[in-house]
């Protein structure tokens, strides 16, 4: 069984094993490791199983970054001061464009807002996208007229890391090798490495097959050692996965 806690906590050990150096997202580009690994967490639904990964990777000496979406089913505010204390990043994940409806002024000002409110739980400086698979709207699009270095910020991974250099993975599609079913979780890249399951990155860190940097992201509701919610969510994704493949082949049209 892939995708369960056990192989999320062997995965970090594996990482540890390699004496990669955590950074957050924010430390990276403030001061990037030569062999540095960025653990990203997109805290989309379930903020109790990122909490779970947190406590995780402060048990194992690991940090990372989560980007909580404003809304209930991910912003928690108990939950992000929790993972805030125990040391990682907290982060904004923005989706505006996709509820301000493709009106860019509403949409600045809804990312101020719940920048803002997110601010007073806790410190924040970096954001990144949420992808809103099912909206026609890209959240990245509000950059096209707005500067989000200029409310302090200093990063956004889809705009701030050069992945020629930074090797990146995703389970988004609940694999290693979904960007056939991404509509926007992608990147441009040199790297040609390709891994599908966990325990293959797992044998591919121990073989030393990696580069120096790395971003892994995250997104911990797909991971659960429950086998009724296990076998949910892969049932789900795999529903997800085809409704995606078809938008996908649709926007080639």
């Amino acid at each position: 069984m892939d995708f369960t806690v056990k192989q999320y906590i062997e995965l970090i050990e594996a990482i540890r094993s390699q004496e990669f150096f955590f950074q957050t997202f924010a430390e990276f580009l403030q001061s990037p490791k030569q062999r540095s690994v960025i653990l990203r967490h997109d805290v989309d639904l379930l903020p109790l199983n990122s909490l779970k990964f947190a406590q995780i990777q402060a048990g194992s000496g690991a940090k990372g970054t989560y980007y909580f979406r404003a809304v209930p089913e991910s912003w928690n505010e108990q939950v992000i001061k929790e993972i805030a204390g125990l040391g990682h990043e907290i982060g904004y994940h923005y989706e505006t464009m996709d509820t301000a409806n493709g009106n860019i002024e509403k949409a600045w000002d809804q990312f101020r807002y719940h920048l803002d409110e997110l601010r007073k739980i806790t410190e924040v400086f970096t954001i990144c996208m949420h992808g809103s698979p099912r909206s026609k709207f890209d959240n990245k699009e509000i950059w096209k007229s707005y500067d989000y270095k200029s409310l302090g910020l200093i990063g956004e991974p889809y705009y701030d890391v050069d992945f020629n250099k930074v090797f990146y993975l995703t389970d988004t599609g609940r694999m290693w090798d979904g960007h056939k079913v991404s509509i926007r979780d992608k990147v441009s890249t040199s790297f040609d490495k390709t891994y599908h399951s966990t325990s293959q990155l797992i044998e591919a860190l121990e073989s030393h097959e990696f580069p120096d940097q790395i971003m892994f992201t995250f997104h911990p509701q797909r991971w659960h050692d429950n086998k009724f919610l296990w076998t949910k969510e892969l049932v789900l994704q795999n529903a997800k996965n085809i409704v995606k493949k078809y938008v996908i082949e649709q926007n080639k049209a």
